[in-house]
């Protein structure tokens, strides 16, 4: 992986992680456009690339992580409780998910079905009762967790599936978009501490590969910025839809690719 190669993928991490078109779907299509060979550090780089974005998270809606009050423990708490689904997942199933992020025709497969979920998701849920964080339960966060796991499935979207389920539990738009934010960091964070923890060695032993992780990480900090305050935005003018669509177009185009004999090599 080049320089340049490194800022390409930061970039497409730092635009996709929060928006519902699936980060890791971007970023295995964009890695074989680019002829990025699979080895060890690019798997690594992909998944810790995530700690730029969630740090945007924090920096934008630090109040909420570092101004304590009476609700604060509450907010952590369901935090918590929220992320367990995907921890306890994402260990049980490590080896069946790192096999599924192998298949080009997955991606696109679930790109295309969530773009089409999306075109009607806006009008399935009209009647939200939850409009703050303060008001979610721990059985909601919960639910909005088992969602989550749904985003395994590379091309699914972790941001699409835990603001359905927000929005499934009665959570607005714009409140079920700021808690799947909230909710990125501790999953992520964990994702990424535990890469980081087995890569360790590969990183110590190659100060190059670790100055290439530490740029993507700046360049996908600051994209991500922009990209979140993009994303509300555009929630509060136009919903779903525009993602549904872009998600179609994006879903048709890796099968069309694969079945007209493109190699996509993931």
């Amino acid at each position: 992986m080049t320089l340049f190669q490194a800022i390409i993928i930061a970039i497409v991490e730092g635009l996709t992680e929060f928006l519902p078109v699936s980060s890791t779907g971007h970023m295995i299509i964009v890695s074989s456009l680019l002829g990025i060979n699979k080895d060890e550090f690019t798997k690594l780089f992909e998944v810790c690339i995530q700690l730029g974005a969630i740090l945007a998270v924090v920096v934008l809606y630090w109040k909420k992580f570092f101004v304590f009050d009476k609700n604060r423990l509450n907010f952590y708490v369901k935090l918590f409780v929220a992320v367990l689904p995907a921890l306890i997942c994402g260990y049980l199933f490590s080896d069946f998910i790192d096999q599924m992020l192998e298949s080009p025709l997955t991606v696109g497969v679930t790109l295309l079905l969530g773009g089409v979920v999306l075109l009607f998701v806006d009008n399935w849920f009209k009647q939200p009762t939850i409009d703050s964080d303060e008001k979610i339960n721990l059985f909601t966060a919960l639910r909005i967790g088992f969602y989550q796991c749904i985003a395994m499935i590379p091309g699914v979207s972790r941001s699409a599936a835990s603001i359905i389920g927000g929005m499934q539990q009665k959570l607005t738009r714009n409140v079920a978009a700021e808690f799947s934010f909230f909710l990125a960091v501790p999953t992520m964070a964990a994702a990424t501490g535990y890469k980081i923890l087995k890569g360790r060695e590969l990183l110590m032993a190659n100060p190059d590969k670790l100055n290439l992780l530490l740029i993507g990480n700046a360049v996908a900090f600051v994209v991500a910025m922009i990209a979140i305050k993009f994303f509300i935005d555009s929630l509060k003018k136009f919903g779903f839809k525009m993602w549904g669509y872009y998600r179609i177009v994006v879903g048709l185009a890796i099968i069309i690719a694969i079945l007209m004999g493109y190699k996509l090599e993931l």
